[in-house]
């Protein structure tokens, strides 16, 4: 037996008992005459304790020799801390060391295994193992298996089915390039992995499972970001014989019971919003709800005057800043060159100052007079004290680039609040996007979902005025669920594929299987997926996903502790009738 118990279980009732204790050495102080040890595990830290006057020469000489990170073995007997320690719960007792058993020696670790380390991202993704022992992460993945088993004990509870599907699949057109693997049975065919589970969730409709749900893999060959890898986890879920009301019920359900689970917090409203109005009064399809600052389309009041920077604008658009107006000139400024960096994108910005008194200054006093800037502050909800920001350009960039400088406010302002959960229905999405490249039209969410009641003749004289009978799930200004009600007759989806820019042709050969269950007798049906890893990540307070997964990827998409994607040698290749063709 290497532990009779852990390290982070002995208390002062435990005081006199014999024990055998296993783990990491996280420290060590050594004071010639006695020993002070910290021994680490999952489940926390005890205190060991050798003492000249009741350990053996040998034992001191051995403890003595004992280093950050060695594996070991211990045993003997818990005794009264006489310096207690309040900050951790074992910190009224400590272990007086009998016998001490090296179990393994360990290398200096390239960085400190601490709250607080030294080492910085590249260098603790190399050592990710390492990494995984600092409280943070290891704190991070605990909770993560905890959001997790939360939502399959409600689903299961709920009646769901939980349903592997295959990870090798057939290339299918999702969105984002997939991940190809070679056959070496099928000579010079492919599989793809999973973007997602969509067409095996239909068909097990189709199968008749009636709730089905899935913790899955999926995979997305795109550029990646803080919040992106290359793989992901979804909770896939699925139903028949449900509209758009029943599903969005359920999946409120499981998002109110994971707050109330696992932070504590209740939540009774998820307010419904239109796709239209978001894009209107925040600037993106995931607003972030926590806080005001909604935009306000200044057109009407702004483009009667000789500014030409306004009057040749599509959109003219502000917000108010609370407590803007105590910005110093030099802070403004600042925050003119952040909306200019490329990432952002906009020309320039104009403002306004609102005065306690009442009166207005702005950066475009030679065109604007008192009576205008009131207009503008009273359209963007401006008060005394506020400051009033405002660009202007193509409606979509202006509006992806206000929306981009209003959620920087809210940091900088305190305002978004990781403890404070705000859910929101974003719903009648439009059903294609046009991709102003090319000039063809590509489905906004995936290919089978279904258009809004009625509206499906739109598609001949204006697709893109054509909704979507789909929706996600936002919290706190992040997407963590999205999902439709499904095309489930085979004529309709044939319609679809073709404004879509399918032929007959390519449609059977891509989608034959689904259209051919669809003559079978599908159900109506429908879905939502939440990608879990942000679910998590919003969950347990933070913005990006990448510690609360395991072994990630960087931004590159490598996994540099065991260095792959890596090359195969020649032999492989030719197994798979593979032939290399690299640019030089």
């Amino acid at each position: 037996m290497y532990r009779s118990h852990n390290c982070g279980e002995l208390r002062a009732n435990h005081n006199n008992r014999e024990v055998t204790l296993s783990g990491w050495v996280q420290g060590i102080r050594d004071k010639g005459f006695m020993i002070y040890l910290d021994l680490r595990d999952r489940y926390g830290i005890t205190q060991l304790y050798f003492d000249e006057e009741r350990t053996s020469k040998d034992l001191m000489e051995k403890g003595q020799k004992l280093r950050r990170e060695f594996v070991i073995q211990v045993k003997g007997t818990v005794i009264e801390r006489a310096s207690k320690n309040p900050n951790i719960p074992t910190g009224d007792i400590e272990v007086l060391v009998s016998e001490l058993t090296i179990l393994n020696a360990s290398l200096v670790p390239p960085f400190t295994i601490e709250d607080n380390t030294d080492g910085g991202d590249d260098l603790r993704m190399k050592y990710r193992y390492l990494d995984i022992r600092r409280n943070p992460v290891k704190e991070s993945l605990i909770f993560r298996a905890k959001v997790t088993q939360e939502v399959r004990n409600y689903l299961s509870g709920d009646g769901f089915i939980e349903v592997e599907t295959p990870y090798l699949i057939k290339s299918t057109p999702e969105g984002a390039r997939d991940f190809v693997v070679p056959s070496r049975m099928n000579e010079g065919e492919f599989y793809a992995l999973p973007q997602s589970p969509q067409t095996f969730k239909q068909l097990l409709m189709v199968g008749g499972m009636d709730k089905y749900f899935q913790i899955v893999k999926c995979f997305r060959d795109e550029d990646l970001r803080a919040d992106r890898q290359p793989e992901f986890t979804q909770i896939d879920c699925e139903m028949a014989f449900v509209e758009q009301e029943d599903i969005l019920n359920v999946f409120e359900g499981l998002t109110r019971h994971l707050l109330k689970e696992v932070n504590s917090v209740e939540v009774e409203k998820f307010p419904r919003m239109l796709y239209d109005d978001a894009m209107r009064l925040y600037g993106n399809d995931k607003p972030d709800i926590r806080f005001g600052m909604e935009f306000g389309e200044l057109n009407a009041v702004a483009q009667h005057k000789d500014f030409n920077v306004f009057n040749n604008a599509e959109l003219v658009v502000g917000i108010a800043v609370p407590g803007g107006n105590s910005y110093t000139r030099k802070e403004i400024d600042k925050l003119i060159d952040w909306v200019k960096r490329p990432q952002v994108g906009a020309l320039g910005m104009v403002y306004s100052r609102c005065n306690d008194d009442g009166s207005y200054k702005s950066s475009v006093d030679k065109f604007y007079d008192q009576e205008d800037l009131a207009k503008w502050a009273e359209v963007t909800g401006a008060k005394p004290g506020d400051l009033v920001c405002v660009l202007s350009g193509d409606t979509n960039k202006v509006r992806a680039q206000l929306s981009a400088l209003r959620m920087e406010l809210a940091e900088r302002l305190g305002l978004r609040d990781p403890k404070v959960f705000a859910p929101l229905w974003v719903i009648d999405f439009p059903l294609l996007e046009l991709d102003e490249e090319t000039g063809h039209y590509h489905a906004m969410h995936h290919p089978f979902t279904s258009p809004k009641p009625g509206q499906i003749e739109l598609l001949d004289t204006k697709p893109g005025d054509v909704k979507a009978n789909a929706y996600d799930l936002v919290l706190n200004g992040n997407e963590i669920g999205g999902g439709s009600i499904r095309i489930h007759d085979k004529a309709t989806q044939a319609i679809m594929l073709k404004h879509l820019g399918f032929s007959k042709e390519e449609a059977r050969a891509q989608f034959g299987f689904l259209m051919d269950a669809f003559e079978y007798g599908a159900p109506p049906h429908g879905g939502l997926a939440f990608g879990l890893d942000r679910l998590v990540a919003i969950l347990g307070g933070q913005e990006t996903i990448r510690d609360f997964i395991a072994f990630p990827k960087n931004n590159s998409g490598r996994d540099v502790m065991i260095d792959a994607p890596a090359p195969i040698d020649d032999e492989q290749l030719k197994e798979l009738s593979l032939k290399l063709n690299l640019k030089s």
